[in-house]
């Protein structure tokens, strides 16, 4: 079961907790709109359902609601920021608006970030390039829950990637994934409905393959897209390594399994070789290759043609990356959006905390 809110509901209840935290005004308005863009675009898994998870960090001592997030080197077209132990919420927009100003001046802009924590949703922060009609991209390390292929042991995080590219008429075109065959965040969900995971998700700690929602906590693993060798998952596993080794062993933060976990019950590892998590951005000035509106006309034709390619028989149409989340973007502010009971009751016990009722 589920309780719809309004988006105005869920986001004056978020921003109230944020502040609570002990964030600004401005880093706690940022951080709700960062978290609430999952809700609304039908990311149940990185949206409110997270909150708790933000606090309890904090609440450890590993999330700085304060941050002093700068520049610690730089040359024209790159940057490495310290995001300070702050939310990731705040620190990836920074670093990317960082990335977009070197792209208006020189081209290009490429930012790798260190002590930071888990940014919501890539495609927020991708997105944003969009209305300087630049190509956004964005990426993130986190929690060591995956085996690379052959293995048993969790290695990488899952790792997404967001590629986020402007047209004229036609909606962006908004690529968001994890390099892993699902995100934790679905098995999450999974959990709170207590139902199966399809087969090929995850193994089980022999390697095995499990439909148990619940095997990351019987130190099981999530597997990489493609989830076996048969179908690819080599190509998952490199994936997942490039957005680590761009995320964090550029920037300075700790990578692979070193990464810090995302529950805070779960001690940290010893012997971290880097600084929290890490984030890689880059924009791209569309018109340091060719005229934007030239290059924005051609994404209206390549997309209309990939729209209208001939669908499967069962199938309605085919879709370009993006329109899912765009169509649930329009349904849920106006109709609002539905909460699963255990996030529900998670987001009720967590209100209490400061007396702010949800």
């Amino acid at each position: 079961m589920a309780t719809t809110f309004s988006y105005d509901h869920l986001y004056q209840f978020t921003y109230s907790i944020f502040q609570k935290m002990g964030c600004s005004d401005t880093d706690a308005t940022l951080a709700t709109k960062v978290l609430l863009s999952a809700d609304v675009r039908g990311i149940d898994s990185h949206g409110v359902a997270r909150l708790s998870g933000y606090v309890r960090l904090w609440e450890a001592g590993r999330i700085n609601a304060t941050p002093n997030i700068k520049i610690v080197h730089e040359t024209p077209s790159t940057a490495v920021i310290d995001g300070d132990a702050g939310l990731g919420l705040v620190v990836a927009p920074f670093a990317m608006q960082v990335a977009i100003d070197k792209a208006k001046n020189v081209g290009t802009g490429w930012v790798s970030v260190k002590n930071s924590n888990h940014f919501g949703i890539a495609g927020y922060h991708a997105m944003m390039a969009l209305q300087q009609d630049m190509i956004g991209m964005a990426m993130t390390n986190a929690s060591a829950l995956v085996a690379p292929t052959f293995s048993v042991e969790r290695m990488l995080g899952t790792n997404p990637i967001a590629v986020a590219i402007p047209a004229n008429e036609e909606p962006a075109f908004v690529a968001d994934m994890a390099t892993t065959t699902a995100a934790n965040g679905k098995l999450e969900i999974l959990q709170r409905k207590d139902a199966e995971a399809p087969l090929g998700w995850v193994q089980d700690v022999d390697g095995n393959d499990s439909t148990d929602a619940n095997i990351l906590k019987k130190q099981g693993a999530l597997l990489p897209l493609g989830s076996d060798r048969e179908h690819g998952s080599h190509k998952g596993y490199a994936l997942g390594s490039i957005v680590d080794i761009f995320s964090a062993v550029l920037s300075g933060a700790s990578y692979g399994p070193w990464a810090p976990p995302f529950p805070a019950y779960v001690p940290m590892p010893e012997n971290m070789p880097g600084q929290g998590l890490g984030h890689f951005f880059g924009a791209m000035r569309v018109d340091a290759f060719r005229p934007a509106d030239e290059f924005k006309a051609h994404m209206d034709n390549w997309i209309k043609r990939f729209r209208n390619a001939k669908p499967a028989e069962g199938h309605e149409k085919v879709l370009i990356p993006g329109d899912p989340e765009r169509e649930m973007e329009a349904v849920r502010m106006t109709e609002g959006i539905p909460v699963v009971d255990p996030v529900v009751n998670d987001l009720t016990e967590l209100g209490k905390k400061w007396n702010l009722e949800l």
